[in-house]
Formats: C-alpha cells, sequence, structure tokens
C-alpha cells in the first residue's frame, strides 16, 4: 500500500486549532454514545432552567 501525499494544512483551520482545548474532545470521545447523548440532554436541560430563571428574573423587575 503505498503513502498518500497528504495535503498541505489550511492556515485557517491552523490558526483556530491554538484555540481549542482538544482535551475536552478527546474526553467526549472517550465516552459512549449513550453517555454522550445523557450528557446533551442534561445540558439542554441546564439551557431550558436558565432561560426559565433568566424570564423570571426580567418579569420580575418590570
Amino acid at each position: 500500500m503505498q503513502d498518500v501525499p497528504r495535503p498541505d494544512p489550511d492556515p485557517v483551520v491552523e490558526a483556530y486549532k491554538k484555540d481549542i482545548d482538544r482535551t475536552l474532545i478527546r474526553e467526549n470521545l472517550k465516552l459512549t454514545v449513550e453517555e454522550r447523548i445523557r450528557k446533551a440532554m442534561a445540558l439542554a436541560r441546564f439551557a431550558d432552567e436558565v432561560r426559565r430563571a433568566g424570564k423570571a428574573a426580567r418579569s420580575e423587575r418590570s
């Protein structure tokens, strides 16, 4: 099997890569699909609760 030449790295992608914490991506990839789905659902519940709390706080000020 021959080595396939790799394309030159995209300078835009390389510029963004320095700002990404890839350890978090690696840790997430260690999870099962079910664990990832559960984490996403928990995050969605948290986001809903934050929205509700923000809406309640705004309505109290009115």
